[in-house]
């Protein structure tokens, strides 16, 4: 995103000021084959289309934040990233800041690609983020760091996920006696240093974990999926993150989504978790 003398420069900044003027709550723009169906659509791109422009024009007037899931988009080839590419412009146009969630890791150009894709603003799928995974080695993620400090983008990287496969890798004790969750956390805690009013380089953290001993204090903001529909409440991240609740990100996709495609019922539905989450500012 490139700046103007109205824009904070930074993705951190720009993330700041959209929470404190929309609040936390991000909105994952998920087009399930399920929800799909649920809103009366075919299967089909012209179904992706219309169910996924009908929640941008919804929400992202509201909402900080949305993420749009690049896989669900994906999976109708070229007609789908097509279509991912209005939901990014008509998210930007509309306010919001755009999380793409394509949760990529790879090394050297491969890396490289990927963060122009994502995060180069002339690019058709530019976004103020992504998400990616460091578990080739957090300094496999050197190209998105470096893409995301010349664009003024962030990143959510994947530190500690709600899905049961994760412990094994996340809880895993390194020689020093530290978890790669908590390792992950700490290469974040030094991008962000000194960042001002929040650094740029972000967790995934599960809102549903039940209990963590990691630092989740790093000067950064933390996406955390599972809020709403998946079981995640406002007093699970007051009780997970403790004095970082106010950066984090609360992410729900089914709790608004699953009220389409009533239009005012999805405002509503950002508006009051929205009116919720203001006791964790």
């Amino acid at each position: 995103m490139t700046s103007t003398p109205s824009t904070p420069s930074t993705f951190g900044a720009r993330l700041r000021a959209a929470v404190d003027a929309r609040g936390p709550l991000c909105v994952g723009i998920d087009p399930h084959a399920g929800l799909l169906a649920g809103w009366g659509l075919p299967d089909d791109a012209e179904g992706l289309r219309r169910f996924a422009l009908t929640v941008v024009e919804a929400v992202a007037p509201h909402a900080s934040v949305v993420k749009p899931q690049s896989a669900f988009y994906e999976r109708f080839g070229s007609r789908g990233v097509a279509v991912l590419e209005e939901v990014v412009a008509a998210s930007k146009a509309a306010g919001a800041l755009v999380v793409m969630d394509a949760k990529r890791g790879d090394i050297g150009s491969t890396s490289a690609a990927y963060a122009a894709a994502y995060l180069d603003p002339a690019s058709p799928l530019g976004s103020d983020a992504v998400t990616v995974s460091p578990f080739l080695g957090f300094g496999s993620l050197d190209p998105f760091v470096e893409a995301a400090e010349r664009h003024g983008g962030g990143l959510f990287v994947l530190a500690l996920t709600s899905n049961p496969e994760g412990p094994e890798v996340q809880h895993a004790r390194l020689e020093d006696g530290s978890t790669v969750a908590g390792r992950v956390l700490d290469h974040l805690r030094r991008l962000n240093a000194g960042a001002e009013p929040l650094g740029s380089f972000g967790a995934v953290v599960g809102a549903t974990i039940g209990a963590t001993e990691e630092d989740l204090a790093f000067n950064g903001p933390v996406l955390a999926p599972g809020y709403g529909a998946q079981g995640g409440t406002t007093a699970d991240v007051r009780r997970i993150f403790g004095a970082a609740a106010a950066n984090v990100l609360p992410s729900s996709s089914r709790e608004v989504l699953r009220r389409g495609p009533d239009a005012a019922a999805m405002r509503d539905a950002v508006r009051a978790a929205n009116d919720e989450l203001a006791a964790l500012r």
